[in-house]
């Protein structure tokens, strides 16, 4: 039987999504794309892989989620197959203590999300808006969670209990880990390419606005960089990363702050837009000749630099270091000084491989093997529901 899976990413500001057909065990990407600034100039971008075109279609400039969603839904309509049995699977950015694996969604499934919106309240009200929209239009309609703190279950208590009572990790205060979805593909396409290093033991850098690093110990997530939120961890576009509870503390006790001014300023205005004052985008920063620019990226590179050898210490070595996400994927550059950071740990990379965006970059003389890898959340969605499903 012929089906279709459709993958949404509900986002605060943007939907994004793939349609895949699947016959016989094979995944054929039908169209791509997204729908931009939500709220503000709504339009929908798509791309159709077969014709290699990209279009544009016009909903209503002040589409939200809901209707924007609606929208998306009538436009895709004539261009599916009425043979083929579709499902969609979502992108759910938490899962908390309940949900390990991908989940066939009903009423319970919901609830139980509702319940853990504190944990992610920028996130989880889109997930569960655009689940709760497409049942409303399509009643009898398959769809799937696939929880991107899913694949860091794997973590023990030893890692994943901050050092406060007991009593509030029993209430979900714990350390969860992110970006599952990208690290699940990895450590399965690695084991594709390469057997033998998917054995031992690697740290992925996923990133891009948001990033993060996860350690993984022959395919098991093993620790990560992001914790109990999307803030830990590293510098990111516009998120502070790691940071002092102590300057919270401050914000709110010296500074009067509100937590919603705190939440803003942590989520919105850091990292390397706070730094630089100038951009969120690393290509833009790369680019400038300002010494706050400058400044940004070298903290950017220090953190991220301490933040590997934490992973390293977590798994008492390497063997591989892969880079994926946006600026893992296309910035040569940060590549190169971060691996020139690690010198230490026997990492040798080969200037011309990575600034020829090779797959391979790492020299045959390394110590640690070094990897390009792209990421493909959408391929894991689209196979957990087929797994699921079928």
């Amino acid at each position: 039987m012929k089906r279709e899976i459709l993958v949404i990413n509900c986002g605060s500001s943007s939907i994004k999504f793939s349609l895949f057909n699947y016959l016989d065990d094979l995944f054929t990407l039908a169209l791509h794309g997204q729908i931009d600034a939500l709220g503000l100039n709504a339009q929908l971008t798509f791309k159709d892989p077969a014709h290699s075109s990209i279009s544009r279609v016009d909903i209503a400039p002040s589409s939200d989620h809901a209707a924007a969603l609606q929208a998306f839904l009538h436009w895709l309509e004539p261009r599916l197959d009425v043979e083929a049995q579709l499902i969609v699977g979502h992108r759910v950015v938490h899962g908390g203590s309940h949900y390990h694996r991908p989940t066939l969604v009903n009423e319970t499934v919901l609830d139980k999300l509702k319940d853990i919106i504190p944990l992610a309240p920028l996130h989880l009200p889109h997930n569960i808006l655009a689940i709760e929209r497409l049942a409303q239009l399509r009643p009898d309609l398959t769809q799937v969670a696939c929880f991107d703190t899913a694949f860091h279950s794997t973590q023990g208590r030893i890692t994943q209990q901050f050092a406060i009572p007991d009593e509030y990790y029993d209430q979900g205060l714990r350390s969860y880990g992110f970006h599952g979805l990208s690290y699940d593909y990895i450590a399965t396409h690695i084991k594709r390419i390469d057997p033998q290093l998917a054995a031992g033991k690697l740290v992925v850098a996923h990133l891009g606005n948001g990033a993060s690093l996860c350690a993984i110990e022959n395919g098991r997530s093993v620790d990560c960089t992001m914790s109990f939120s999307t803030l830990d961890g590293l510098v990111m576009g516009t998120r502070s990363g790691a940071l002092d509870p102590g300057v919270i503390l401050y914000l709110l006790q010296e500074k009067n702050m509100s937590p919603a001014e705190v939440s803003d300023l942590l989520y919105t205005k850091s990292g390397l837009l706070g730094l630089s004052n100038q951009s969120s985008d690393m290509r833009t920063l790369l680019d400038s000749d300002t010494p706050e620019a400058a400044r940004a990226i070298a903290i950017y590179l220090r953190r991220l630099g301490r933040e590997i050898a934490a992973m390293v210490s977590a798994m008492q070595g390497i063997n591989g270091l892969i880079f994926t996400g946006g600026v893992g994927e296309n910035s040569a550059s940060i590549r190169q000084r971060v691996c020139h950071q690690l010198g230490w740990l026997g990492v040798t990379i080969d200037i011309e491989a990575n600034s020829a965006d090779k797959e391979l970059i790492s020299l045959s003389t390394s110590a640690v093997k070094l990897y390009v890898l792209k990421t493909n959340e959408e391929q894991v969605i689209a196979q957990n529901c087929v797994t699921l499903v079928i």
